[in-house]
């Protein structure tokens, strides 16, 4: 996939305020400090997209992107953010479920995890939560640049045994590095294929 055009959209915290359900729509979602606005920004080639910060948590909203006219990608809220307060995680929950639930385009979740780091219970925690209530996502980890390859694959491996206590089918996984742009043709290449399954899907 070509990325011809990425323009910002708007920004809300409801649902029924989101752009047209019209298109496939892509979310991106991790912990607070994933990386997260530096991948779109290296997905998209466009440095100043997503907003970045040194402060984790930045992003409270539900931010919504426009990729040449055809999808969604949507930059999601950050979790486990420790300094947060109760009240704003609580909102942040149910700002999210609703999301995930009602938002009848959501194609896929990638939910971000940080390579650096052995399985998070956090982490884990949601990936159940998307497995529970039916919502299709992969994996990706992000940061490969900071460590060996080996170091990263032990990482995934670690994740892999975790989620094979609970489940029967792996998601699929990628990795990726900002810095190095790993990963960036595959997860294009992929949303691209998911894209043309739902074209080439008979109308109801």
């Amino acid at each position: 996939m070509v990325i011809k055009e990425a323009k910002f959209l708007m920004s809300n915290t409801r649902v029924d305020q989101c752009p047209v359900a019209d298109k496939p729509e892509y979310a991106f979602i991790g912990r607070s400090n994933v990386g997260k606005s530096s991948l779109i920004n290296m997905l998209t080639e466009q440095k100043g997209l997503a907003k970045t910060s040194s402060s984790p948590g930045k992003t409270q909203l539900i931010n919504h992107f426009l990729i040449n006219n055809e999808w969604y990608l949507v930059d999601l809220p950050g979790y486990g953010y420790a300094k947060v307060s109760k009240g704003s995680r609580d909102d942040w929950r149910k700002m999210i479920n609703f999301y995930f639930q009602k938002r009848e385009n959501l194609t896929c979740v990638f939910v971000l995890i940080d390579s650096r780091h052995d399985p998070m219970k956090t982490d884990l925690d949601f990936i159940n939560l998307l497995g529970n209530i039916g919502v299709p996502f992969v994996i990706v980890f992000t940061k490969t640049d900071k460590q060996s390859g080996t170091k990263t694959d032990s990482t995934i491996a670690a994740y892999a045994r975790k989620l094979r206590e609970s489940w029967d089918e792996l998601p699929r996984m990628f990795k990726t590095s900002a810095v190095d742009r790993e990963g960036r043709a595959d997860i294009l290449n992929f949303i691209e294929e998911v894209n043309e399954q739902l074209k080439n899907q008979p109308e109801e």
